[in-house]
């Protein structure tokens, strides 16, 4: 009787044992909400992929990836702590940091070298260089990026931004309005506008496009912001989350398809012909820059960050701009050499 006891105590201590294991840190997950800018699409394909493969998991992770309504939208949901860390236009950022000094975000990584602003019109409308564009009407909507800087592309080509009329719409009728000339320009991202335009019947020569980048505007685009309670708290989970999402950044770069798959199994409306040729846009003139081929994914220049600030300052009339460091915090990022194509 008393051999049976004792066989019955060592079942109840391996119980004993195997429960705590399966409750140890170890196998605990640290959930991360992240959200996006935009639906689901070929460019943000890397987030999806490190999803999708377990990337984020093996760093102790389980994440949840959000479709947005626009850069600024991305920034608020972070900022009210609904979502811990964001994709998101930096120069939204830099907008939010300058009113609200005290409860500042930072970015953590940048994507886009090379930002996909610019302004779109069709050959028949007789615009063909930036001067064409005084008295002619820019269509968007309020909260597009490229519109928001337009002032500062203004100044920077040497045309009166006041002399330029806006109309507002809802995004899905830009493109639409423009074939439709309701308006006589429109400002987006390029790997957007172009392609929609394209979806219009619009041939890719019958559009005239003018990137911000080619005329020296010096501005970053999207990268990864993060709250200030999960830098503050979890900033282990922040640099595990950037270790993920470089692997599968790398990945899409090598192998676009792979992307297109994941964003397909998000999302199975997408157009996969589209989303693909996106994503070659995207890759080709704002994620692998000669900046990012020689110093490697994720990083920024100080120095160009303190010049794009001041451009966003002088298109949103920012009267205290925030510092770089209040911007851009590269203290979560892996050494170089991983960050390397």
């Amino acid at each position: 009787m008393a051999q049976g006891r004792r066989g019955f105590v060592k079942l109840l201590t391996v119980a004993a044992l195997l429960g705590s294991a399966l409750s140890a840190p170890a196998f605990a997950q640290t959930a991360v909400k992240v959200t996006l800018d935009w639906k689901y699409q070929g460019p943000t394909s890397f987030f999806l992929i490190a999803l999708d493969k377990g990337y984020y998991k093996a760093e102790g992770l389980e994440v949840t990836i959000d479709s947005g309504q626009g850069s600024a939208g991305a920034v608020n949901r972070v900022a009210s702590n609904a979502y811990e860390l964001g994709f998101a236009d930096v120069n939204a950022l830099i907008e939010y940091n300058a009113a609200n000094a005290d409860k500042a975000i930072k970015a953590v990584m940048m994507v886009y070298d090379f930002p996909p602003f610019g302004v779109y019109a069709l050959k028949s409308s007789g615009i063909t260089k930036p001067q064409d564009l005084v008295g002619k009407t820019l269509g968007a909507p309020v909260f597009d990026a490229s519109y928001k800087l337009f002032p500062a592309f203004a100044q920077k080509v040497g045309i009166d931004n006041a002399a330029v009329p806006r109309k507002n719409m809802d995004p899905s009728l830009r493109e639409a309005m423009l074939v439709r000339k309701e308006v006589d320009f429109i400002s987006g991202h390029y790997f957007s506008s172009v392609l929609d335009l394209k979806a219009q019947g619009v041939k890719v020569d019958d559009i005239v496009a003018m990137r911000y980048s080619d005329f020296g505007m010096d501005f970053y685009g999207n990268g990864l912001i993060a709250s200030p309670k999960i830098i503050a708290e979890k900033p282990e989970a922040v640099k595990g989350f950037i270790r993920a999402t470089i692997k599968g950044l790398k990945e899409m770069i090598a192998d676009p398809k792979a992307g297109i798959t994941a964003t397909k199994k998000k999302d199975p409306l997408i157009d996969e012909g589209l989303e693909a040729e996106r994503l070659a846009l995207a890759i080709a003139n704002n994620i692998v820059t000669p900046n990012v081929k020689r110093d490697g994914i994720g990083g920024v220049d100080m120095e160009r960050m303190k010049r794009a600030i001041a451009q966003v300052s002088l298109a949103a009339g920012l009267k205290t701009p925030p510092a770089p460091e209040q911007v851009f915090d590269a203290g979560f990022l892996p050494p170089a050499a991983d960050r390397k194509l």
